[in-house]
Formats: C-alpha cells, structure tokens, sequence
C-alpha cells in the first residue's frame, strides 16, 4: 500500500461524512484505493521454462492517481520528442489573481477552457506581431491547479517556440532571449480572460453562489470585474532552454504529474499527514506541512479536473488539424528532423526495458528468459 492509499484509508469516510464529492472526484478516490491492491484484477505470467508463476496486481490507471503516471509520461515525451524543431523554446507561466478562485473552481470546465484559450491567443497574437517574431510558434499548454501545499492555485505552463511559421511559409527565429515583453502579455492576457468571464457572466452561463453570491447583482459584478483590470497580472517567464531538445524533457514534468507525489509524502497516521512543500518565500528551501487526513482529501479532491477535460492543449504550428503538414514543412526548411521517437512500435515489455533496463522475461527463480504473459483476470462485476 503506498503513503497516498493509506491517508484515503483513514480519512475517506471521515471525508465523505462532510462533504459530497462529484460523481468524477469519488471515482478518483476509489481508483487510488483499490490501485494495484487486487480489485481491479490482476495479469498472470508463467516460466515456460520451470513452471513458475508471477500475479501482477492490475494499476487503476487513473489520471489523478500518482502510482501511475511514469510510463505514461515517458510514451508522451517521447512523442512529443519527434515533434521537436531546431530552435530555441521557453517557458512561461500564466497565473490568474485569487479574487477569481472562487468563481473558477464554481465553473471549472468553462474557466479552465477560458484560461487556455486566453493563453495561447495572448501568445500567438504578440508572436504574429513584426516588432517580436512576425511569425506563428509552436505552444504546447498544460493546465496545474495546485500549489505546493495543495492550494488551489489554477495557472498555465505553456512551452513555445522562439522559431515560428510566417504567412508565406518561412522560418523566422528570435535570438537566445524571449521575444515577449513581459508587461504586453500581461497587460494581453488581463483583457482577454476577464472579457471571457465577463461574456459568461452576461450569458448566464456562470455558477455564482456561496461567497461569490452577492455577484448576481449586475453592479456588484461590474465593481468586482472593474477591480480586477486595475490589478497587475504578472506571468512568470522562466530561464531559456539551453537546447531544443531538453524542451521537451523539461515540459514532462509537468505534464502527467498530479498534486502530489508519494514521494513527498513522509508519515501518515490514523489521524494526519506530513509532506514536504517548497518554501517560495524562502528561497523555495524545504518545508513540512501536516494536515489531518481528512483536510488532506479536501484538498487533494480540488484538483481533480472534470470528466473529459483536456488538460494538455496544442497551439500554432503544432494545433492538431495541420500539425503534421505544418511539420513537414518546417523540417524541409531546416534540412533535417532532429528527434525521433524511441518508444514508437515497441510492446510495454519493450518499452519498459528500454527506459529502466527492467527485463520482465527474466525468470526471477531460474533466471532465464522464459516469463509469458498468460491472460488476465478481471474483477466481477455487480
């Protein structure tokens, strides 16, 4: 059983005592606790050299469980990995002031929508600009929610390219600094996600009770909107990638990992839990948190995102309908592809072998390579 299995063990039911998770945040919590504990199945493999048998307990494969993520993280950097041009790329951050929370946690699919959208429409509109790069970049978007301390704290990690496609089919590169000025994508992306809200507001599309209640009134709203543009929204833009290739490496971390690891877990009890979170204030140094184990859920059940949600979104160059003839156009121009995929045709049993050298048709009693997969058993269903 791993750290996370046991804090759902204790304080599930305490948790549900007080609270009524949604349809998609209850199947979260019972595909973490029944993960690779036998209720979910299991696969057989036997040495059809000495006879000997392995059961494998079957993984949940839930996105929100973090006993599951690594081979799915891997297949998609991979992927992405021949998806990658000869350039520079950088990283950049779109946050949303906390006034907001409140009415993006009440309409999630709408809100998360909106933020992606607004994002990428931020950067490919200043991209398109002569001033910056006068051409269209590749955007890859992954949308967190959390905070070190499982907070809720919804932003966008957007990777773009500083080589871009211009409307006469040329290449056109930025130098080794982001081409962006910060204050412009700010000052951008404020108009543009508040207008989107306050769209949605005007249709009577937006879910306001609880503390954002007192917004159904047409001019509460405009005061609360009004104050919201006189705030300064900062994007966070991060160091330049030394090469194009470790862009893509770098952006696997963010991208199938959810808002806890079990690594960060240290001690749980029938009462509490202890993790590490990173400090900002501190030079991001190390501290503990401990949070009852029924907190703990409630915060962890905040950044399971609604069924279907798209976390990861594509723009520019890379949006799905014309990404690949936008990319064999690009790799034309540049004389080469420069990445390929690894991973690509090979088995699970390949794959697994060539990421973490683990060997799974080696007999761990006779030692030979005679391990095969015998079938699967399924649990019954009600």
């Amino acid at each position: 059983m791993t750290k996370i299995q046991e804090v759902f063990g204790f304080g599930w039911e305490e948790y549900c005592s007080s609270h009524e998770p949604s349809e998609v945040q209850w199947q979260a919590a019972q595909s973490i606790m029944d993960c690779k504990s036998g209720k979910l199945g299991y696969s057989i493999s036997v040495c059809k050299e000495c006879g000997h048998i392995e059961i494998h307990n079957n993984s949940c494969r839930n996105r929100n469980c973090p006993n599951c993520q690594a081979v799915l993280n891997e297949l998609w950097v991979d992927k992405r990995r021949s998806e990658v041009i000869d350039g520079p790329y950088f990283h950049v951050v779109f946050t949303v002031p906390a006034q907001l929370n409140p009415i993006i946690y009440a309409n999630q699919r709408e809100m998360y929508s909106a933020i992606h959208r607004c994002a990428a429409e931020t950067l490919l509109e200043l991209s398109s600009n002569p001033k910056f790069l006068g051409a269209t970049p590749g955007i890859i978007q992954v949308l967190h929610t959390w905070g070190q301390e499982l907070n809720y704290h919804p932003h966008i990690h957007c990777i773009i390219s500083g080589t871009g496609l211009s409307a006469d089919g040329k290449l056109k590169t930025c130098g080794k600094h982001f081409f962006l000025p910060a204050r412009a994508l700010a000052k951008k992306f404020r108009g543009k996600l508040l207008a989107a809200t306050d769209s949605l507001y005007q249709s009577g599309k937006l879910s306001l009770y609880g503390s954002c209640g007192k917004l159904r009134n047409r001019y509460e709203w405009d005061e609360f909107r009004d104050s919201l543009y006189h705030k300064e929204w900062s994007p966070d833009i991060r160091d330049t990638f030394n090469g194009f290739g470790n862009a893509i490496d770098y952006l696997g971390r963010y991208t199938h990992c959810i808002a806890i690891s079990n690594a960060r877990i240290i001690n749980v009890t029938e009462d509490s839990v202890t993790f590490t979170a990173k400090d900002y204030r501190n030079g991001s140094a190390k501290k503990e948190i401990t949070l009852s184990n029924k907190e703990f859920i409630r915060r962890f059940m905040m950044h399971v995102l609604p069924y279907g949600f798209q976390k990861i979104r594509y723009y520019g160059f890379l949006c799905n309908r014309s990404k690949k003839k936008n990319l064999e156009l690009i790799f034309r121009l540049q004389g080469h592809q420069r990445y390929k995929s690894m991973l690509k045709g090979l088995s699970m049993d390949e794959v697994l072998m060539r990421l973490w050298k683990h060997d799974v048709t080696i007999c761990p009693v006779c030692g030979c390579r005679g391990m095969q997969h015998a079938g699967r058993v399924y649990p019954l269903r009600n």
